[in-house]
């Protein structure tokens, strides 16, 4: 026989299986998510949201005398915190909703609703996205933080403390974020997301102390997420408590609500 001949007989014999389908889940999800970080990356406007403003405000704040703190803090020691719970909010709230809100007027969402990858995976790939660029955030505004004279009073339970409420915060965040931008037009939540930005800013205890707010008003402030994440922050890295355990349960409870409301509300068109 021939090689012509013993390759044909064994190409005729040979059992082909083809095993169509998904990828798994975890790697739909780190796909997507490499992809999100690099779009994120690369886009000057959502850097500027993310990054310098909170940088702006951190130096500006905290070596100015702009506001009266009325709390046993230096300036820096009250801002770190607080600028700390405003990127969280930049990036978890503000950029991904305005992203993800165009990205379902362009068309993007749709063609991602056409593959396996599920509601629930693009949501935690979102999530993922935000984590990493958080984790850069967190080492620049320290940096920034620790050259401008902050002295963080932490004790040993901050290395548990700090990473849980920035996560509940994450999560609060995109939940929110996504429940906005899976719903209304585009226009609405460039608006929307812009003025609650705004609105948090000022009454979200990150550049104003909320004990300048009247008495009836502060229980009220600490319940929004960003008063929420701000003040236990604050709490751990600037006056040295254990975990603050009001802070944290409200982070969790805006987190479950939000998620739960943006799997069931999240429209890919």
């Amino acid at each position: 026989m021939t090689d012509t001949a013993a390759a044909t007989a064994s190409f005729e014999g040979a059992s082909f299986r083809p095993a169509p389908g998904a990828a798994p889940m975890r790697r739909m999800i780190a796909a997507q998510a490499a992809l999100e970080i690099k779009t994120m990356l690369r886009n000057g406007e959502q850097l500027t949201l993310t990054l310098v403003i909170p940088l702006l405000l951190l130096a500006a704040f905290s070596t100015e005398n702009l506001v009266s703190l009325g709390v046993p803090l230096s300036r820096i020691d009250f801002m770190t915190p607080g600028v700390i719970a405003l990127a969280v909010m930049s990036t978890a709230f503000t950029s991904q909703a305005i992203a993800t809100g165009f990205e379902r007027r362009y068309g993007v969402l749709k063609r991602l609703g056409a593959t396996p990858l599920s509601r629930t995976g693009l949501i935690a790939a979102k999530t993922a996205t935000v984590i990493v660029v958080e984790l850069l955030q967190a080492v620049i505004i320290i940096a920034v933080a620790f050259g401008l004279g902050w002295t963080p009073r932490a004790t040993g339970w901050a290395v548990l403390t700090v990473p849980l409420l920035v996560l509940l915060g994450t999560a609060a965040f995109s939940g929110l974020a996504l429940a906005m931008a899976g719903t209304l037009r585009a226009e609405a939540t460039l608006a929307a997301a812009n003025l609650v930005y705004v609105v948090l800013l000022g009454i979200g205890g990150v550049v104003f102390p909320l004990a300048k707010f009247p008495a009836g008003a502060r229980p009220l402030l600490q319940l929004l997420p960003t008063g929420a994440l701000s003040t236990g922050l604050r709490d751990a890295l600037g006056y040295g408590t254990g975990l603050p355990v009001k802070s944290a349960v409200t982070l969790a409870v805006w987190a479950v609500v939000t998620i739960v409301i943006a799997v069931r509300s999240f429209r890919w068109e």
